[in-house]
């Protein structure tokens, strides 16, 4: 069970956990991880590393189907969005090598790929989320818009150019900065990120409500289980409602003052904060390897640890100059 993680970065907790998983499961199998650079360094947690060509390169998949081959790959684990809606569409190429890609339909990938399609689905398919705002409304001092507002690329990731907007003064800057910006209205409120599992017929098998504490870089840095059984629900009727689905889903929603649940963006991907959920118990790890052996795991489901709280840290790994040169 050879498992391969393509843009691995900086996921070392999620690559230490599939290994953790094949340990556990007594399964000979080893993990590949990839990146387009030496100095990343979730490469030097897996057993064995490559360097790959860019996500846009048009010899990416070529690359990814010679690695699968050279090391007997059967689980391909996707972790960046900008790679989501490529591998999607090369699922059967993989198939033929004897590849699983963990990932979902090319039309989920699609919806979740640009903010406007998310937010397209969650009102098509009747799910409460933040609202968008019209530039142009938002611009007039006439049009009775209230600030702050919330801004971000339609198509970004990593909160990479989210910004807080507190006048118009703020937002004729940051309309200007920010690429492809969308507007929203702002959220006060808890913001929860939530960790669901699909196993292979598409069934939602477990949800971990995240609350976030505490957020560095886009990345969550604090973080406590909750089980809120309305946000667990409501995010599994969320992703059962999605074409395709697969896998980990990370879905992000505010539970607002008034108690409503605001649903954001859905991820199709392992999420930044994982590592929280699995030491929690939901072994998303050990449940993707066994589900793909033909075996049922027998703890699969919510029976997760509550109120687990995560304070992240800075830790290194290291390695000779030899090998990132």
């Amino acid at each position: 069970m050879n498992i391969l993680f393509t843009s691995v970065g900086r996921r070392v907790a999620l690559v230490r956990s599939f290994n953790q998983a094949l340990k556990k499961l007594n399964i000979p199998g080893k993990t590949v991880a990839v990146d387009l650079r030496k100095t990343a360094p979730a490469l030097y947690e897996a057993h064995h590393h490559e360097l790959a060509p860019r996500v846009d390169s048009p010899n990416y998949i070529d690359a990814l189907l010679d690695i699968c081959r050279r090391h007997d790959i059967k689980l391909l684990i996707p972790l960046t969005d900008t790679e989501l809606v490529l591998l999607s569409k090369q699922q059967a190429f993989f198939k033929e090598a004897g590849v699983s890609i963990i990932i979902c339909s090319p039309e989920t990938a699609h919806i979740c790929a640009n903010k406007e399609n998310t937010y397209r689905f969650f009102k098509e398919a009747g799910f409460p989320a933040i609202e968008p705002v019209s530039f142009e409304e938002a611009s007039r001092e006439d049009s009775g818009v209230h600030f702050p507002l919330f801004m971000k690329p339609s198509d970004g990731s990593c909160s990479i150019g989210a910004e807080r907007i507190d006048d118009r003064k703020a937002l004729e800057f940051y309309a200007q900065t920010v690429e492809n910006p969308i507007l929203q209205e702002y959220i006060e409120g808890e913001e929860y990120t939530l960790d669901l599992f699909v196993d292979f017929k598409g069934q939602v098998r477990c949800c971990v409500p995240r609350l976030r504490m505490e957020t560095r870089a886009g990345e969550v840095s604090k973080g406590m289980t909750v089980r809120n059984l309305n946000i667990m629900a409501a995010g599994k009727q969320l992703v059962a409602a999605l074409p395709g689905a697969m896998g980990c889903i990370t879905v992000q929603c505010f539970l607002t003052d008034e108690g409503q649940i605001k649903f954001i963006e859905i991820n199709p991907r392992f999420g930044g904060g994982f590592p929280l959920s699995a030491e929690a118990g939901a072994d998303f790890p050990r449940w993707l390897i066994e589900l793909s052996l033909g075996r049922e795991p027998a703890d699969i489901g919510d029976s997760w640890q509550e109120d687990l709280v995560m304070l992240r840290y800075d830790d290194a790994i290291f390695v000779n100059r030899q090998q990132i040169t």
